[in-house]
């Protein structure tokens, strides 16, 4: 797909003017290749970048120039969230390059839906290596092959279109279904029970300790109080 865009002259504070006139701010480098300074049409960006990614080839025109470039990088502003800044990076048709490819998920897995499962991705982009026009735009997943817990889906099962290379260890994990979290047990609050005898026994203590203190203070026990009461009475 072609992009055009124009060399720019406005460097630092007065970008700011390009944005004002909707453009943005961008340059374009590669091995070899000096650096180039352009500014391209917000509107006709957002649309190229929104079918080509960062791994897919465009044309930049520049002026009277074809040239092949990767969006390299792209940077927001902090604040508005609106596109800042573009990195377009310059390829060589006949010469291989590493980029990332994003995985995209499809389908449902089986062990997710029928046995409690809890679906995790490890990753959500692989690296390859390939000739500009064979870079994939995207790798799917098909999650129906995920139809039992503990099972994953790996590296090596990736659906990977002739020419390109996956760089990444073929047994690495990229999903997998792993078992649902076990439920907790409701905790039954048992009630103290309480040893009556101890209360007895400390109850008998407790009347004991008041007597002796009484023996002390009076010197009479209970019982010696109640014959002398009756003596009085007498």
């Amino acid at each position: 797909m072609d992009l055009a865009v124009q060399k720019r002259e406005k460097f630092g504070r007065q970008t700011k003017a390009l944005r004002a006139e909707g453009l943005i701010p961008a340059e374009l480098y590669g091995h070899g290749l000096l650096n180039i300074h352009l500014s391209v049409p917000v509107k006709d960006f957002t649309k190229v970048f929104k079918e080509a990614g960062m791994n897919t080839v465009v044309t930049l025109l520049v002026e009277k120039d074809k040239r092949p470039a990767l969006i390299y990088e792209v940077m927001h502003d902090a604040i508005t969230g609106e596109v800042a800044h573009v990195d377009f990076y310059q390829v060589r048709m006949d010469e291989k390059i590493k980029a990332k490819v994003p995985l995209e998920f499809t389908g449902e897995a089986p062990a997710v839906k029928e046995k409690g499962a809890i679906l995790n991705k490890s990753m959500s982009e692989v690296e390859v290596e390939a000739l500009p026009q064979d870079l994939p735009h995207k790798l799917l997943v098909d999650l129906a092959a995920l139809d039992d817990v503990n099972k994953s889906i790996y590296v090596r099962d990736l659906v990977v279109p002739k020419g390109v290379e996956v760089l990444i260890e073929e047994n690495t994990a990229v999903a997998t279904a792993t078992p649902p979290a076990p439920k907790e047990e409701e905790k039954v609050v048992e009630e103290p029970v309480v040893d009556v005898s101890a209360v007895k026994v400390e109850g008998e203590e407790k009347k004991a300790e008041r007597a002796a203190e009484k023996v002390e203070k009076t010197g009479k026990t209970e019982k010696a109080e109640g014959r002398a009461e009756k003596a009085d009475t007498k």
